[in-house]
């Protein structure tokens, strides 16, 4: 099921139309897995957030496309931009799928489970409290993964996502973090976001 986001159209470069897209389907895949494996419902929900985020960009990149063929040619040069459109589309669907066993209770075999939360990183979300000491600071201030081993691969806020943020993103106050890292480090992170851990170790 395609969902679309109410949009403006503009022009956008059909480059960086690929590059959010395959990031994004990238970064499904991996919540889908996750949600999956731990049975956690946020996670799968974050898939389904991103997966109407994706069917945006398709729009806009065959909004943008149709625009820019001229002629016979221009359409033929631009049936490449459309495989590789169509191929991360397919992986989100392919996540949201894998997210649609979370949310319909079907789950996976115990032991599949058991042994994948063995796995050295794992990916968790949560919510930035007005209390915690992460909001307003600059992710290359905080650290974070060196004192805590935890990356921030994704930031959503207000309904517009930010992958693979840098250095200098400012965390905002009900940002939803999806971190990647050791199991330590993700109990930590969420206790930061939430509040309950005051402290960010040297």
């Amino acid at each position: 099921m395609v969902h679309l986001e109410k949009i403006k159209y503009k022009p956008m470069p059909v480059r960086n139309l690929l590059i959010e897209m395959k990031d994004i389907s990238e970064l499904m895949i991996d919540l889908a897995y996750s949600a999956a494996l731990f049975h956690s419902r946020e996670l799968a929900e974050e898939v389904l957030e991103l997966e109407k985020r994706v069917d945006t960009l398709a729009y806009i990149l065959e909004m943008n496309a149709m625009l820019a063929a001229r002629d016979a040619e221009d359409a033929e040069t631009l049936v490449g931009v459309y495989t590789v459109a169509a191929a991360a589309n397919k992986i989100s669907d392919a996540a949201a799928d894998i997210a649609g066993i979370v949310l319909q209770e079907i789950g996976v075999h115990p032991i599949v489970r058991e042994a994948f939360q063995k796995v050295e990183e794992q990916l968790t979300r949560t919510e930035v409290n007005p209390h915690s000491i992460l909001a307003k600071h600059k992710l290359k201030e905080l650290k974070l993964a060196s004192k805590i081993g935890v990356d921030i691969i994704a930031i959503r806020r207000k309904g517009n996502w930010i992958i693979n943020p840098k250095g200098n993103e400012t965390i905002k106050e009900k940002d939803i973090l999806i971190a990647r890292g050791a199991p330590l480090g993700i109990e930590e992170i969420k206790g930061l976001a939430k509040g309950t851990i005051q402290k960010l170790e040297e």
